[in-house]
């Protein structure tokens, strides 16, 4: 006997929100719960069954979208912090020349076979070929962790990938060009931090000294994905410059990090992260490196999860700026990171832009804390939550609209 389906409590119908949404170039209105995500949205507000929901974790890339032209986990991404904003599924590709050229090649490559993970999955290439059109097989394996099937073996699918690309080299010598997007808002909360993110498409590696970590974000290694950022300080630059030769201090501000040793510029330890389902202990070490003619210095680092058994190396750049005739200090950021292995498929969602932004957000408010005269012990250890995180931002937007 089939169930009853539920009906709404009078309490439930009063949390509804109207949400209103550019969905493929149409406008589109209907009631939402808050905890609605995306993915439920366009299935069941929408009737866009074309967007498959298979982990709801935001770890199978089944559900991938693009919102504002940038593909993201509809699963994990609320409806109600979509506001305003436009929604792109597999059934509003009809003009898209890109995402022609690939189900052409997904046919000719053998590139589906139950088609479960399809939709995400030319959403996912799509980006790669509109973003970073010089990407080598290995790069295109990376961009494509997120994703996952059961049953071609991605063989097909990195062949018609590298087929679209080629013919787009071979006509044009550069990318097809996507149609424009509006550019996303940032959050209120976050209007006291500006971050930028940038593919990293050179294929010649970086060997970036401190002085240089002011760099452009374009210049980024391969395989390596860049975020640039800046935090504000209240003390004067020499005095924060100081502090950050520290650099058991300078780790102990990081969230959820564990100093286990320190020994003049390298520090060992590990840094706890949870990702929904999925909790993570990087154990690693890092080395700072400065440059005190430029106030300016890199940490790099690596580390390994013994549980998902995902690597992930960062370089942290940071140049110290005078602010208000010296007595505040701004810290410019340069954030290189690689992340390999189960954790990878996070990598480009939209969501880890917002996570790695609060999280130089908090180390930006620790150091002050610090500098203040509050002990490293006293400083939070707990493991950095993407979805606590995640709804700071979504309360943050809300917020910013009212």
């Amino acid at each position: 006997m089939s169930a009853m389906p539920e009906i709404p409590t009078a309490a439930a119908a009063s949390q509804r929100k109207l949400v209103r949404l550019q969905v493929n170039g149409e406008q589109v209105e209907h009631l939402a719960e808050p905890r609605t995500h995306l993915g439920d949205f366009v299935r069941d507000q929408c009737g866009l069954t074309g967007t498959h929901l298979g982990c709801e974790h935001g770890v199978c890339g089944a559900c991938t979208v693009l919102l504002d032209g940038k593909p993201v986990r509809s699963c994990i991404t609320y409806a109600v912090a979509c506001e305003s904003h436009a929604v792109t599924t597999i059934e509003g590709y009809d003009e898209d020349p890109v995402m022609a050229r690939l189900r052409k090649a997904f046919n000719q490559e053998h590139a589906l076979q139950c088609g479960f993970c399809t939709p995400g999955m030319l959403a996912t290439a799509r980006d790669i070929v509109t973003r970073i059109p010089d990407a080598d097989e290995h790069r295109i394996r990376l961009e494509l962790s997120g994703n996952l099937c059961r049953c071609t073996g991605y063989v097909g699918i990195v062949r018609a990938v590298q087929s679209v690309l080629a013919e787009v080299k071979a006509e044009h010598g550069q990318q097809v060009v996507a149609e424009p997007v509006a550019a996303r808002a940032e959050p209120a909360a976050m209007q006291a931090f500006t971050v930028r993110e940038a593919a990293a498409v050179s294929s010649t590696a970086s060997t970036a000294s401190p002085a240089a970590a002011g760099q452009d974000a374009g210049e980024s290694r391969r395989g390596w994905s860049t975020m640039q950022g800046s935090f504000d300080v209240d003390f004067p630059p020499q005095q924060v410059w100081e502090f950050m030769g520290d650099v058991r201090a300078l780790a102990a501000c990081l969230p959820g990090a564990e100093v286990q040793e320190a020994d003049g510029t390298s520090v060992k330890g590990r840094i706890a992260v949870k990702f929904g389902p999925i909790s993570a202990a990087f154990n690693g070490a890092a080395t700072l490196e400065r440059d005190n003619e430029a106030q300016a210095g890199m940490l790099r680092g690596a580390g390994t999860d013994t549980v998902s058994h995902s690597r992930a190396k960062g370089d942290v750049g940071y140049r110290l700026i005078a602010l208000d005739g010296g007595q505040r200090t701004r810290v410019d950021i340069t954030l290189e990171h690689m992340l390999q292995g189960p954790l990878a498929q996070f990598s480009r969602s939209g969501l880890v832009r917002d996570f790695v932004s609060r999280m130089i957000v908090e180390f930006g408010r620790n150091l002050n804390a610090s500098m203040g005269g509050t002990s490293a012990d006293q400083l939070p250890v707990q493991k950095i939550g993407l979805f606590g995180m995640l709804w700071q931002v979504i309360v943050g937007r809300i917020r910013g609209r009212h």
